[in-house]
């Protein structure tokens, strides 16, 4: 069965999720949760991704794909102000990171894989193979 899910390495125990649920990143983020959403549609050709960047362009944004795993990450830092016409009394948008990692199913065609930005909003499109036919196989004597 394919399925597309979030990443979940290998060596990680019920502690360790238990425990990234109830505590999460303490990082600034993007929202509470720790990570921008994502929307994941499938098509009969392809999976499409599209999760909402506000405040990025694409030069902010890597995206990395090896071994079935989709990584989605940024880390974009305030430029330093050389003004100095008042001081800060509450700074909550001073630094903005997120990583992201999805679980690819197997019938993904890793080299058609393209991503687009538009208005804050980034698209992955993840291309299907077609599946496998079933064919006979004639047997010699």
């Amino acid at each position: 069965m394919n399925a597309l899910s979030l990443f979940t390495p290998r060596f990680t125990s019920d502690l360790f999720d238990a425990i990234d649920k109830n505590f999460g990143d303490f990082t600034p983020s993007l929202t509470s949760a720790g990570s921008p959403r994502v929307d994941v549609k499938e098509t009969k050709d392809s999976y499409i991704m599209d999760m909402e960047l506000p405040g990025f362009t694409e030069k902010d944004v890597e995206i990395n794909l090896k071994d079935k795993v989709l990584s989605i990450s940024s880390k974009k830092e305030d430029k330093k102000e050389e003004k100095k016409d008042g001081e800060w009394l509450i700074r909550e948008r001073k630094e903005l990171c997120f990583s992201r990692r999805f679980t690819l199913p197997n019938d993904i065609d890793e080299e058609k894989v393209s991503a687009g930005f538009k208005n804050g909003l980034l698209s992955i499109t993840i291309p299907r193979k077609p599946e496998a036919q079933a064919r006979t196989i004639q047997i010699s004597a």
